[in-house]
């Protein structure tokens, strides 16, 4: 007859060995039920796992594209925000140049509508959203409109052209003798090019011609922003800042009449165009909105593949999780009564 050794060691060490393997085998089965996929895809699909991994690069590259497609729908709808307001104070000035034009508005609310809404169009520029600055072109960090204040370059530059065209400053007492002809030739060569010239960008603005371009979808680019160095800013600007500047001078009742008649004209420009920008901005929003969707389908369908390619069933992977964990239990149930077997408890 022959017989065995029996070790409580051996039998422990035994139990130790199939519980770590029970436990390595619970993490990938926890795993693979949380995330509805196989565990080690290359392991489980050999030469498919390349083409998993394909799957799972260009669904990511479509999903940062929404993404993407989410903060440039945001600025654009704060554009709109900022081009209606702009046409907002464009339409309360014009309203006023009306009527100081039909003599119903006193010099002083037609100073003062000037100036507020020069003020206004300054903020409303100058407002930073999600810590860029929309109308600065591709300068987001820095402010785009410098303020007219004293001391300012912008109003530096309108001091000087004002008297080096006509001698004398705004409020010198001989600018009572300009004539309506004077101040037109004066709107002409030296103030427009203040605002409609090179000279813009030199002491008004701080923001580039070019625009911020994005990707809406893998093969398709557009402009997300608008330049505060678009025509119809920079002729509000120049309406509000002369009627703001001038109607506090010496200046006769013709140079005013003169002055509020091109400016009638000017805002009137300002108008359209603000309203043709709102219409381009709304048709971009339209396409970036139809890129996201497109995507969507697209990233939708690579995710399917992946699954149907690395997915596991989840009532399997949950099924497979409760049996090990009761093996688990089991297996630390029995290791624990091999541990209080003793040959000198038994003898006792």
């Amino acid at each position: 007859m022959k017989t065995s050794l029996v070790s409580t060691l051996s039998s422990s060490q035994s139990l130790r060995y199939s519980t770590m393997r029970t436990q390595v085998e619970l993490v990938k089965a926890q795993k693979e039920r949380d995330t509805g996929k196989v565990f080690d895809s290359g392991l489980a699909l050999g030469a498919r796992t390349a083409q998993t991994v394909t799957f799972a690069r260009d669904m990511e590259r479509l999903n940062g594209i929404v993404d993407s497609n989410g903060i440039v729908s945001a600025r654009l709808k704060a554009t709109q925000d900022a081009l209606a307001g702009m046409t907002g104070i464009a339409e309360e000035l014009l309203g006023v140049l009306t009527a100081s034009a039909s003599g119903d508005a006193a010099p002083s609310v037609t100073r003062d509508a000037g100036k507020t809404a020069l003020s206004t169009l300054t903020s409303i520029l100058n407002t930073p959203i999600n810590g860029e600055y929309i109308f600065a072109g591709i300068n987001t960090d820095v402010k785009p409109l410098e303020g007219f204040g004293a001391g300012s370059a912008s109003k530096a530059a309108f001091d000087t052209a004002f008297q080096t065209h006509f001698g004398f400053a705004q409020t010198d007492p001989a600018a009572a003798g300009i004539s309506a002809a004077d101040m037109e030739t004066f709107m002409t060569t030296a103030l427009e090019p203040q605002f409609l010239g090179a000279d813009w960008q030199a002491n008004w603005s701080n923001a580039t011609d070019q625009t911020i371009v994005s990707r809406i979808a893998l093969n398709e680019t557009t402009s997300t922003s608008v330049s505060g160095n678009n025509d119809a800013i920079r002729k509000l600007a120049m309406a509000a800042a002369s009627i703001g500047d001038l109607f506090d001078a010496n200046l006769s009742v013709a140079a005013r009449e003169a002055l509020v008649n091109k400016m009638v004209g000017v805002v009137g420009e300002a108008i359209a165009s603000l309203a043709s920008l709102q219409s381009e901005t709304g048709i971009i929003e339209q396409r970036v909105d139809a890129a996201s969707e497109r995507i969507k389908v697209q990233s939708d369908l690579f995710e399917r593949l992946l699954i149907d390619t690395e997915g596991v069933d989840p009532y399997e992977a949950a099924s497979r999780v409760s049996d090990l964990l009761s093996q688990l239990e089991t297996s630390y149930a029995i290791t624990a009564r091999i541990q209080q077997l003793s040959l000198l408890r038994f003898l006792g």
